[in-house]
């Protein structure tokens, strides 16, 4: 099983590294560079431990707290056992013309880590604060962005981690429904 990921992951590689290079080259450039460095330290937790505290603010802030830390920690558990068992490189190491524009967190790119908590903190974040659905979606598609512009993530690597973030968050509402009743 592992010979024939590895296999499709490579015609996938290929299929998205022109579209990888042309967002990469932006990293080449200062402020380009400098925004989406900043977005991927954010993603890397502070902006959603952040979004965490405020939900106490919220009526019914201690459970949506709580809820947002549980679906966090999932998703945690959920990327990291696919990464395990998926094993695809990171664009910058496997092709010599996407530059690194950021360390990595760990060697392997499928899924995006970081998109998959965009995406399920801003599902879960305009739940409990609407007023707050815009400013995150559009957090979460910078997120998404600056992964592939920053050489870590290949583009379905970004798709992956948002169709599992989105899932994620509708599946833990479901959950939260029935325990709140």
């Amino acid at each position: 099983m592992g010979t024939h990921i590895a296999t499709v992951f490579a015609r996938f590689d290929q299929a998205e590294l022109r579209f990888s290079r042309y967002l990469n080259r932006s990293s080449g450039l200062p402020t380009p560079r400098a925004i989406f460095h900043a977005v991927s330290r954010l993603g890397d937790g502070w902006i959603w431990y952040g979004l965490i505290l405020c939900m106490v603010i919220v009526p019914g802030g201690a459970f949506a707290a709580l809820h947002l830390a549980l679906t966090g920690g999932t998703g945690v558990f959920v990327y990291r056992r696919i990464k395990r068992y998926a094993v695809r490189e990171r664009p910058f190491i496997t092709h010599p013309a996407i530059s690194c524009a950021a360390a990595p967190l760990d060697r392997c790119s499928f899924p995006s880590g970081h998109t998959l908590h965009a995406v399920s903190f801003a599902v879960l974040g305009s739940h409990y604060l609407p007023e707050l659905a815009l400013p995150l979606a559009g957090f979460a598609v910078l997120i998404a962005i600056s992964r592939v512009v920053l050489g870590l993530h290949y583009p379905t690597d970004v798709a992956a981690g948002a169709l599992l973030g989105g899932s994620l968050a509708l599946a833990s509402q479901e959950i939260a429904g029935v325990i709140a009743m």
